[in-house]
């Protein structure tokens, strides 16, 4: 993957008054918000008193900055998601892999388990574990210092805001009458950050322009026709780097200095366009491409020679046909206060004022996801794209042990499935290296992955004792692929993209799962329950892992009629613990042995993952071991980290629980969301917004059973309400409006021809149901709350109470 294409190189911008003439100088098209903006917008009274607490994050998938919102500097943090250290070009990198086979170390570990079942995970470690070396951080781009002259130390009628229903945040002050105004967002179609500064008065915009870059590596920095280009390399792997500053002003001067800076004066307005790249690319083993230069260069010639409107109206068009694909009404009003106070008054839903903040949670979440995520860059990461260190926490990389996954989550269900690409093209990157991992750790054909990576193609193993070893992480990736496909029944995806690494997941474990002696049931080995416990045979989260992937291929082998490789799925199956029994107080067991403490309380509940993100288990299917995962999840308590809570929600909305599901929302809103209600783990972790926003959408609609659930875990904060735009498996995009706690209207839009099962309480009592494309009655069969149609791609359903 080339970090910069741009589309056309046009000439090369300058910056002279007659290129925005025709630009309003009192107010931006967008200056004052619709009310429906007012409900999703975040605001505050103050500057930021810290990036992570009070920072406005906005980004374009690639490229992401952070507002603070200083009045007389106001410094513009910036990232672009391929600036990593590590990886070629360090001294030592090996992508996390011995270099020599260790398959025989893994045989030696296998022989003490099935002597002893469990082992310290320090003794594994020091049998397994591998040093790492350069394996990178995520970057810290830099800064756009903004300074400007004459700023008041205390100005009035200050706001700074971020509005989510058009991804644009604003910055209003008051000084000696006039009114000043900074808008800033991130273009997707023009790969460019657009900063735009203007007042009330003409004449009155004063400041310097300067770009800043940390130490760790070498910089020159130019300033020539009014754009700033800074550019050098990584000290540590040398990879490339360039960023474009173009600054346009319209009215009163603009020019160069000597020190690499523009300076303003007595402008009326003035329009900051910002573009960055690296010569990252996404092929292994090099990982390198073109220079940078020609790309940025190309980008922000062509966003300047836009003008400032069609660039806001072409952002906005591009967001605004991802964003408003879902709307959510659970009887919020939000009030006239500060989003930290909002936040601060938050009292478990109880009131108006309180959904309101829930409604713009959910939303926060797609908002995130469509700005960390677009296909041409980078999946989200720990941080989605948003990070202001060289040494981030945790590498601010990609976990795979749930954090990579719990990302995309929300994706498919609420409407934004485009935001995937990133995430299918990094892990068919993986392929490549994880195949060599597979075979040089496991001695195993296919590929795989263990617990964290980078976009260098790391696919071996660390050497911390509990978070190092979790083979079953590629198989987790590629469940993912077809569950995509569940809900697109893209064919063509399942047949070219899904199921070829799919396949190679499940080859790695036909060889690697081994056989335990003491009931003959395949099982992985060693085993190892998310930073938890001890190492054991057959934890429960490895084992329902492997059997859902199995699961999938089997069915995708079905549906592209590769009987060969189906055959021995379907024999491994029949041997292959499913990971899961019932212990001695009614748990749902972590671990093959029933070793459960009751008074455990570990953030981590991955035993429970059949239950949700997996389908193996359900209330419906299998309620003895649902309630066994009730007990389990009650023992653990509603603690936990910011990324914990949020699963626990979906946990909660699986078992039918709206109310306890709910109750972990408010947990999370409580305990692990900061100010400006980005996740914290701590400290700042993305996960967890994505994965609230993904256990909402649960509450209202699931589809993981074969039928689609109406409303399954409806909590009483929330009686009354509609949400539009979820989609469910089976390619069925849905609106449902409720009172009273019941659903009252369903209204279906099917992709594809196929059989529709539906789960409402409409059907229970007296309904209409018609097919509102034609407007003829539809057949139905079933009874109760059960009912299936055969519905017609294009067609919409409604379904009504009388």
């Amino acid at each position: 993957m080339q970090a910069i294409q741009p589309v056309t190189s046009t000439k090369k911008a300058i910056c002279f008054a007659g290129v925005f003439a025709l630009l309003p100088i009192l107010a931006s098209p967008c200056a004052f918000a619709h009310p429906q903006s007012v409900a999703l917008t975040l605001w505050y009274d103050k500057p930021a008193a810290d990036w992570e607490h009070y920072g406005l994050p906005i980004g374009n998938g690639a490229m992401g900055a952070v507002i603070t919102g200083g009045v007389a500097v106001d410094d513009i943090q910036f990232n672009e998601k391929t600036l990593w250290t590590g990886g070629p070009g360090s001294q030592g990198y090996d992508f996390g892999l011995p270099q020599e086979p260790v398959a025989g170390a893994v045989a030696k570990v296998q022989v003490m388990l099935n002597k002893s079942t469990r082992l310290p995970p320090e003794d594994v470690a020091s049998i397994l574990g591998h040093k790492m070396s350069a394996y990178g951080d995520y970057q810290t781009f830099g800064d756009v210092m903004l300074t400007f002259s004459g700023a008041p130390a205390a100005p009035q009628a200050y706001r700074r805001s971020l509005d989510i229903q058009h991804a644009i945040a604003r910055l209003h002050y008051t000084q000696d009458g006039v009114r000043y105004t900074r808008e800033y967002f991130a273009s997707y179609p023009d790969h460019v950050i657009v900063v735009r500064i203007f007042a009330s008065q003409p004449g009155k915009i004063t400041f310097t322009a300067a770009l800043t870059v940390p130490d760790n590596r070498s910089a020159t920095r130019t300033a020539h026709d009014e754009r700033i280009t800074e550019f050098g390399t990584l000290n540590n792997n040398g990879l490339k780097y360039e960023a474009q500053l173009q600054v346009i002003a319209q009215g009163g001067s603009c020019k160069d200095t000597n020190d690499g800076t523009v300076s303003v004066v007595d402008a009326d307005s003035v329009v900051l366009i910002l573009s960055t790249g690296t010569n990252y690319a996404q092929h292994y083993p090099g990982y390198r491409g073109p220079d940078p230069h020609e790309g940025v260069t190309a980008w922000v010639d062509q966003a300047a020679s836009k003008g400032f409107p069609r660039l806001l109206h072409d952002h906005e068009d591009d967001y605004g046909k991802l964003f408003n694909r879902v709307t959510l009404d659970i009887g919020q009003k939000m009030p006239n206060e500060p989003t930290d106070v909002l936040l601060s008054h938050f009292q478990n839903g109880k009131s108006a004022a309180d959904r309101a903040l829930e409604a713009l949670f959910f939303q926060y979440g797609r908002y995130l996801l469509i700005s960390s995520s677009r296909a041409g860059s980078l999946p989200a990461n720990l941080q989605g794209v948003w990070n202001n260190s060289d040494t981030p926490p945790w590498n601010a990389d990609y976990h795979v042990n749930i954090n990579l996954q719990m990302n995309y989550w929300p994706a498919d269900p609420t409407n934004l499935s485009e935001t995937e690409a990133p995430f299918y093209d990094f892990v068919d990157s993986l392929v490549a290296p994880g195949q060599v991992g597979a075979e040089r750790v496991l001695g195993a054909r296919g590929w795989t992955l263990f617990l964290n990576t980078d976009p260098w193609g790391y696919t071996g193993l660390i050497a911390w004792p509990t978070a190092f070893w979790q083979p079953e992480a590629g198989a987790w990736l590629a469940s993912q692929y077809y569950d995509h496909y569940r809900f697109t029944q893209d064919k063509t995806f399942l047949a070219q993209r899904a199921y070829p690494v799919m396949k190679g997941a499940a080859q790695m474990w036909l060889d690697a799962l081994v056989t335990d002696p003491r009931d003959g049931k395949l099982v992985v080995s060693p085993s190892y329950s998310p930073e938890h416990g001890q190492f054991s045979v057959g934890a429960s989260m490895s084992q329902q892992i492997v059997w859902g992937l199995f699961t999938d291929v089997l069915q995708a082998a079905e549906i592209l009629k590769d009987d060969e490789f189906r055959g021995k799925i379907e024999a491994a199956l029949a041997k292959l613990d499913p990971g899961l029994r019932i212990g001695s107080w009614g748990q749902l067991q972590e671990w093959r042995e029933d070793w459960d403490d009751p008074k455990d309380e570990h953030r981590h509940v991955s035993h429970l993952y059949a239950l949700d993100p997996g389908h193996q288990l359900s209330p419906l299917t299998m309620p003895q071991y649902a309630a066994a995962a009730r007990i389990s999840l009650n023992a653990r308590g509603d603690g936990g980290t910011g990324w914990s809570k949020a699963w626990k929600i979906s946990f909660w909305a699986r078992l039918f629980d709206g109310d306890h599901a709910q109750l972990m929302l408010a947990q999370q809103l409580h305990e692990s969301t900061l100010p400006n209600l980005w996740d914290t783990c701590p400290p700042f972790q993305i996960d967890g917004n994505f994965g609230a926003t993904a256990g909402i959408s649960e509450m209202l609609v699931q589809s993981q059973n074969g039928f689609i659930n109406i409303l399954p875990a409806l909590p009483h904060a929330w009686p009354e309400g509609e949400v539009k735009g979820l989609r469910a498996r089976g390619d069925i995009t849905l609106a449902i409006r409720w009172s009273k706690g019941l659903a009252r209207r369903v209204i279906l839009s099917a992709g594809h021809d196929r059989q529709v099962s539906v789960r409402t309480t409409i059907f229970s009592n007296r309904f209409s149901f018609h097919d509102a494309t034609t407007g003829r009655l539809v057949a139905v069969m079933g009874k109760g709350e059960d009912r299936t149609f055969v519905a017609k791609g294009d067609h919409r359903y409604v379904v009504k109470s009388l």
